[in-house]
């Protein structure tokens, strides 16, 4: 048995101790032992990934069952190659890390029986998707996968309407990404003759053009990139959070799986406007994604609106790597489709401790409104830094995996020759456009949110009072702002690491972790400088400061007037509203904002004003205006079928006499 085939026995083994002891313990124990045993699933995942991106071949793990499948198949087989391999260390990393701050966070609902089973298994689910070797297994762990992050979501329903609301949009969009993945791979297994994915590659015309239409609408659902994305900042905000997490840094990247498995290995010979459709979804999700987490004021309602951003990222890089394939520019292509992978693992690193981060937060406050906290920096040490970190690489600067991402997908962007033909001419400049305009609003959502978030005074009690958590979410958060830094110190060996999972080629290591991308020109990045640099920017700022306070010590005095800040209220501070306010005017038409202010007069004074209230509210734009109108058609239709349904066995023998009578016509022509 080899490192593969042990790694997938592992995960087997460690998610079913884990839903036994979810089921049999109580109180703590559960939390810890369960939360452990979830861990350790993530934890072989993950090194399973790792052996097969290092290499590593496994013989495969055949799972038997007592019926035949589809023709002659009777097993569910795992085994996965390199892209399979380094999306279940994706998913792995993740997992691991949700459930360590699981342990300390999960309570009430989330600590149930209930909860943890669902968690188990949704880890399972999410690992064993990139692992399935046909189509069959890979649609039961899809499944499995959608049933656990839906009791997952559903742990709270008892306590708060919202969460019913949620998880019926949410189960609604993933059966609807069910559906269509069934009727993609029906398409190609037909056609096929055959559910392993070896047997579907080479589908010919129309056929594959048929399924790429299907399981990209089907993938891209799960991915929540627009339109299909309105479950997403929907169900993020009302999970757990370490669920959230899972859900936001793992279960969307099975997406971004699915677009890969269909366009590099099933039908790696599309046309051109394939990739065109890619590179249109990505650039619209991505700048649509930011717009909406740019106003947002619910802290993990903007990180699941960024989710839509950072995965309409990845899906431009992959769509641009095609497109450049197609026209021979097969260096930058190669470039591209890096640049994806890279930032499907930048996200998976921040987004975790973004999440974790705010769970965190919520856990101490009770509170998600950015405009109700505020000073807990000083409250929440740990939690202040960690989040920092997830803010910088989810803005792309130095020297986090963020920043290593985006700039390979520039690099691609940049040295791409839009001359080649007149296709390229449009796409690559737009695309530049989105991306450098979804950069720049991405770095002031961040800084909103960190700065909002932790600094400043404290906006409400909760803020006021808030204390650090527990030492396994501190942990948690630990590792995966370490792993934010850490990947962004490794561009090269991390690079070269992923281009087998793409067949990608021209990659080079630079120095001890420095990336040379030769294949376009004297392209180099160089982290251990830019760290250096860096180090040496703080270490100046640092001897000023030094050196001012030296010179002016600090003195408290009593001041007739505020300027010094000696009578400041956090209600003369910015918060969350005021700060994205000219986004929102700039952007009103996009976003869809309402605004209403309310003035009140005292009775005695209708001139004077008492007191003013603002409100601002963002609606999504694509929900408002076609999901909202298609629920309401249905509604109205349900309600028309009710009325055919009045209890009378003469109506519902009429019907059964015309249907007959319509069969015999169409029987008889």
């Amino acid at each position: 048995m080899n490192l593969v085939d042990a790694g997938l026995y592992g995960l087997l083994g460690s998610a079913t101790v884990a839903i036994v002891m979810a089921i049999v313990l109580t109180g703590r124990a559960r939390n810890v032992i369960a939360g452990l045993a979830v861990l350790a699933t993530g934890v072989a995942a993950a090194l399973t990934g790792l052996a097969t991106l290092l290499g590593y071949a496994g013989t495969g793990l055949a799972i038997p069952v007592a019926l035949p499948l589809v023709g002659d198949l009777d097993a569910l087989v795992l085994a996965p190659d390199r892209l399979g391999g380094f999306f279940m260390l994706l998913a792995g990393l993740v997992i691991a890390a949700s459930a360590l701050f699981g342990i300390g966070y999960a309570h009430g609902p989330a600590a149930s029986r209930t909860g943890w089973t669902g968690f188990a298994a949704f880890a399972l689910g999410v690992v064993l998707v990139p692992a399935a070797a046909d189509a069959i297994t890979f649609l039961l762990a899809w499944e499995l996968m959608a049933l656990g992050s839906t009791v997952l979501l559903l742990a709270e329903h008892a306590t708060r309407q919202a969460v019913r609301a949620a998880t019926i949009w949410y189960a609604v969009m993933t059966h609807l990404s069910f559906l269509l993945l069934l009727a993609g791979f029906g398409v190609l297994i037909n056609a096929a003759g055959g559910t392993s994915w070896t047997r579907m590659v080479g589908i010919a015309e129309p056929t594959a053009s048929l399924a790429f239409a299907l399981l990209i609408a089907g993938f891209a659902t799960k991915a929540g990139l627009v339109p299909v994305h309105v479950w997403l900042p929907r169900a993020h905000p009302e999970a757990p959070s370490h669920a959230s997490a899972a859900m936001s840094a793992a279960m969307v990247k099975m997406g971004i799986y699915g677009i890969l498995l269909v366009t590099l290995r099933l039908l790696p010979n599309g046309g051109s406007w394939w990739a065109v459709v890619l590179v249109a979804l990505g650039a619209i999700s991505a700048l649509y994604g930011i717009l909406q987490a740019s106003v947002q004021s619910d802290l993990k309602r903007l990180l699941a609106y960024s989710t839509t951003e950072n995965v309409g990222l990845i899906t431009t890089a992959i769509g641009v790597g095609l497109l450049l394939h197609q026209s021979g520019q097969h260096a930058a292509a190669d470039v591209a489709l890096i640049a994806a992978l890279l930032l499907a693992l930048s996200h998976a690193a921040f987004k975790t401790v973004l999440f974790l981060g705010a769970g965190a937060v919520l856990h101490a406050t009770g509170e998600r409104d950015l405009d109700q906290l505020g000073g807990l920096a000083s409250r929440m040490p740990i939690t202040a830094l960690t989040f920092g970190v997830g803010a910088l690489g989810a803005a792309a600067l130095p020297v986090t995996s963020g920043f290593v991402a985006e700039w390979v997908l520039l690099q691609a962007l940049i040295h791409a020759d839009a001359k080649a033909d007149r296709l390229l001419a449009v796409v690559m400049p737009l695309t530049m456009g989105v991306v450098a305009l979804t950069i720049g609003l991405g770095l002031l959502t961040f800084v909103k949110a960190a700065g909002i978030g932790f600094l400043a005074r404290p906006r409400s009690q909760a803020a006021n009072e808030a204390s650090e958590v527990g030492f396994s979410m501190r942990l948690a958060l630990l590792g995966s702002a370490g792993l934010t830094i850490g990947l962004g110190l490794i561009p090269g060996p991390l690079s070269q690491l992923l281009a087998g999972a793409v067949g990608a080629s021209g990659i080079a290591t630079t120095g001890l972790t420095g990336l040379e991308l030769g294949g376009l020109g004297v392209v180099v990045l160089n982290p251990l400088a830019l760290t250096a640099l860096t180090l040496v920017l703080l270490a100046g700022v640092l001897i000023v400061n030094v050196i001012a306070s030296r010179r002016h010590p600090r003195r408290e005095v009593e001041l007739p007037w505020g300027c010094g800040g000696e009578r400041t209220s956090p209600r003369m501070e910015y918060n969350a509203t005021s700060y994205s306010e000219p986004l929102a005017r700039v952007f009103g038409g996009s976003l869809h904002t309402r605004r209403s202010v309310e003035v009140e007069h005292p009775d005695d004074a209708p001139l004077l004003v008492s007191g003013i209230e603002f409100n601002q509210e963002t609606v999504d734009l694509v929900e408002h205006r076609v999901y909202l109108p298609a629920a309401r058609l249905a509604e109205r239709f349900g309600d028309f079928a009710r009325k055919l349904q009045n209890g009378s066995i003469h109506r519902y023998v009429g019907f059964s006499f015309a249907a007959l009578l319509l069969v015999l016509v169409l029987v008889t022509r």
